[in-house]
């Protein structure tokens, strides 16, 4: 009988997303702040001795070789020479798109659990190393903390936060992240802020702009959101988020969002559910 363990992959948000220049490869240079919540996708994983690695519901449209779950289970096996294989599924609630991280969330929560299950040993700084070929966003799941991040999205600093609520709207639209970096109207010359500035400071997300143009249905949500409080894009988008200081005033809020629209609220949480895998 095979036997499926769950491990939870939470959604991030971005505060704040700056983009302060461009690396001569392309890459561009980000300050962001990082926030973990308390919503997202479920992996579930059983063991294969056959040394396989399988997908048992793949998402439409993405084959196994761009699947970030199924890279991250063959990265693991390869850096580390393991023959043990596995079996993948998945519960998922993050849209594709979005920027709340989904797809690098999942593929983090592999690395953990499987680092785990296959008593590999890989310490956090290994696991966020090969995280990071994997994508910019995941090493921030292995960190597993909200963080203040800088160089393309990987060079993180814990950062204290006060324990918050959020409305976060998700648009029926997936926005490819190069796209907006892509951009020529995107603002690449945002001064850089020293950690202890934020929240003080005036903050924006600079790819914002170029979505609301880009996509009007982005700000539509945006605009109505803001009735209640300051609201912003994650990421690339598309989805849009606001702060509250109490699971009631989210609530409520929530309840007014028309039929027509669709969105979820979420707390904070201190670290990644599966940090001390990851020891």
């Amino acid at each position: 009988m095979t036997v499926f363990h769950s491990f939870p992959a939470p959604a991030k948000l971005n505060l704040f997303l700056h983009v302060t220049g461009r690396r001569p490869d392309g890459y561009h240079l980000l300050q962001t702040v990082f926030r973990l919540i308390d919503f997202g996708d479920t992996i579930e994983i059983a063991d294969d001795d056959n040394g396989k690695i399988t997908h048992e519901n793949p998402l439409p449209g993405v084959p196994a070789e761009t699947d970030l779950m199924v890279r991250a289970a063959r990265l693991l096996q390869e850096h580390t020479g393991s023959t043990r294989g596995c079996r993948l599924r998945i519960t998922k609630r993050l849209p594709m798109g979005g920027g709340l991280g989904g797809g690098s969330s999942d593929a983090a929560t592999v690395l953990m659990a499987l680092n785990h299950r296959w008593r590999l040993g890989l310490n956090r700084a290994a696991l966020q190393a090969l995280g990071l070929r994997l994508g910019a966003d995941v090493p921030l799941f292995i960190f597993g903390r909200d963080a203040f991040a800088e160089g393309i999205g990987e060079a993180l600093k814990e950062i204290s936060l006060p324990q918050q609520w959020y409305v976060v709207l998700t648009p029926p639209v997936s926005i490819p992240t190069i796209e907006i970096f892509s951009d020529p109207c995107l603002t690449r010359n945002t001064p850089p802020i020293i950690m202890a500035a934020f929240p003080n400071n005036r903050v924006r997300n600079d790819l914002e702009a170029v979505v609301r143009k880009r996509y009007p249905i982005v700000e539509k949500y945006l605009n109505w959101l803001s009735q209640f409080g300051n609201s912003a894009m994650t990421g690339s988008g598309a989805c849009v988020f606001s702060a509250f200081d109490t699971h009631d005033e989210a609530m409520r809020v929530l309840s007014l969002l028309p039929p027509t629209m669709q969105g979820f609220s979420a707390q904070s949480i201190k670290q990644h559910p599966l940090f001390n895998l990851a020891d």
